[in-house]
């Protein structure tokens, strides 16, 4: 009996190690019938091997029961490119002619920074001429206000004269029809004058246009703007060919990427994957679903999703193929050597 309970103490402590199942059964070979493994006050009945079997500790002991795995993990996978949604296409507000380039093809620039400089002789005339009607109309307004001020005067005089019986009924209303006619001169003075400051304001925008910004922070990705050259207003210029250049947002690039419509079912934004790229093929990244295309392509029988990537290549540029692969499902459990079994203690009884 003192030899058979320090068998049974010697496969409990051995009992959560690899070689746990195999003690087990050799424990039960031992007593040469059945044993019971309890924990925590429930028994676990554990069968008795047959003598010559053999212990594999890829299977579970007859009564023990394994712990299920996860569900099994499917992989989406499709190919599409790398996408700029932030593109701006930069065209001369008004006509002009090139007389300098401030950057050139792949140059960074930032939101406002000069790109190209124009020159217009009739602006500059326009300018001018503004600034001339806008004195013309602060003077027409002086002589006005001062016309309304004698007419004023004149009135005053003339209804105290009224008023003593010296001054006829006739010339005072004369003197009030004066005074009101110089006061819709002076009304209209003072509109001529903030007519003619609207004038001064539109003909400087139009000289400032002619040093055309950056409408975005970006990246000069197309520059087709020549020293020399005329261009046309954004009114007459409708056709990408005709804008100056286009800048792209290289920090905001995403990947468009079509996959079966058969995994219809299993996409969501916010599933995770990765992606690699044609130039970069030992570099695969981190990519998430952003967002799911509304509609399915009845040609190819895809659909597209946009995929917002993490820590990409630093080389990653527009246009690049990529291919990605989603993992929908994937299992996780843990180790067996994480599990527990219940309960305070354990005990093996016959």
């Amino acid at each position: 009996m003192l030899a058979l309970a320090g068998v049974v103490s010697l496969a409990v402590a051995l009992l959560y190690r690899p070689d746990a199942l195999e003690r087990i059964a050799t424990l039960a070979k031992f007593k040469g019938g059945d044993a019971v493994l309890s924990a925590g006050g429930a028994a676990l009945p554990i069968t008795a091997l047959p003598e010559n079997a053999a212990v594999d500790d890829a299977t579970p002991a007859p009564g023990i029961v394994a712990p299920s795995r996860g569900t099994p993990s499917r992989e989406i996978t499709g190919s599409g490119y790398v996408v700029a949604p932030d593109i701006a296409t930069v065209f001369s507000k008004y006509e002009g002619r090139i007389v300098a380039i401030e950057v050139e093809a792949g140059d960074p620039v930032v939101a406002g920074q000069v790109l190209v400089r124009l020159d217009d002789a009739g602006a500059r005339f326009a300018l001018r001429g503004a600034y001339i009607a806008g004195r013309a109309a602060e003077l027409a307004l002086e002589a006005g206000n001062i016309t309304l001020v004698q007419a004023r005067s004149s009135l005053d005089r003339a209804e105290r004269l009224a008023g003593r019986d010296a001054m006829s009924a006739e010339a005072l209303e004369a003197a009030r029809t004066a005074f009101d006619t110089a006061g819709n001169a002076a009304a209209q003075a003072r509109q001529d004058l903030e007519k003619a400051k609207l004038d001064i304001d539109r003909a400087r925008e139009q000289m400032e246009a002619l040093a055309v910004r950056a409408p975005i922070s970006g990246t000069v990705t197309r520059l087709d703007a020549h020293v020399g050259d005329t261009v046309l207003s954004r009114a007459d210029s409708v056709r990408e060919n005709e804008s100056l250049l286009a800048i792209t947002d290289i920090a905001s690039l995403v990947i468009d990427a079509d996959v079966a419509e058969a995994n219809m079912a299993l996409l969501r934004p916010g599933l995770k994957g990765e992606a690699v790229l044609d130039g970069f093929p030992d570099k695969p990244f981190a990519v998430e679903v952003a967002k799911i295309a509304p509609v399915v392509s009845k040609e190819k029988g895809t659909v597209t999703l946009r995929l917002s990537p993490s820590s990409p290549p630093p080389g990653m540029r527009p246009a690049m193929a990529a291919r990605i692969r989603l993992v929908v499902g994937e299992e996780a459990h843990q180790p067996a050597s994480s599990f527990e079994a219940p309960g305070a203690g354990l005990r093996i009884s016959g």
